[in-house]
């Protein structure tokens, strides 16, 4: 069985808000799931010690270089992952495989949004007519967590 989820994460990757704003966060995204036709298995925060990918799963297919604009092979950031021994990262400085260039992780081009973060509110397996946040709902939470946020529809 899949899982979809939708993340939404401080668009600044250090940034991490007070436990209330994630706890009012939380109440107002599981608010957008309680229609007649609408539900949300779970929705929850996350603080994370260090900066975390917050991947999109299958969604992700290709990743093309900032900096070159070439493929880089999604195996090269499974590698990377592994290398690092998990999700988190000291410093998103990376060397590309395909120019040899120094760029941040956070700059390279997915074809489904990812994101660094060291919090992120996720809502597991959402549905209602309108799947994905609007730019209104965005500002919403964004309001209540204090900061800026990115979204990054997921599939597991």
């Amino acid at each position: 069985m899949s899982d979809f989820y939708i993340r939404l994460i401080p668009t600044n990757p250090d940034w991490q808000p007070t436990h209330e704003a994630a706890a009012a966060a939380v109440a107002y995204v599981a608010s957008l799931f309680s229609g007649p036709d609408d539900a949300v298995e779970e929705v929850e925060y996350k603080f994370y010690d260090r900066v975390t990918l917050i991947d999109a799963g299958e969604n992700t297919s290709q990743i093309t270089c900032s900096h070159c604009s070439r493929d880089i092979g999604l195996g090269w950031l499974g590698d990377l992952v592994r290398e690092n021994g998990s999700l988190s990262f000291d410093h998103l400085d990376v060397t590309v495989p395909c120019c040899g260039a120094v760029v941040p992780l956070n700059g390279l081009h997915y074809d489904w949004p990812i994101g660094f973060a060291r919090f992120e509110v996720s809502a597991m397996n959402p549905t209602r007519a309108q799947y994905e946040l609007d730019t209104e709902e965005l500002a919403r939470v964004a309001g209540l967590l204090g900061h800026p946020v990115a979204q990054i529809l997921a599939h597991y």
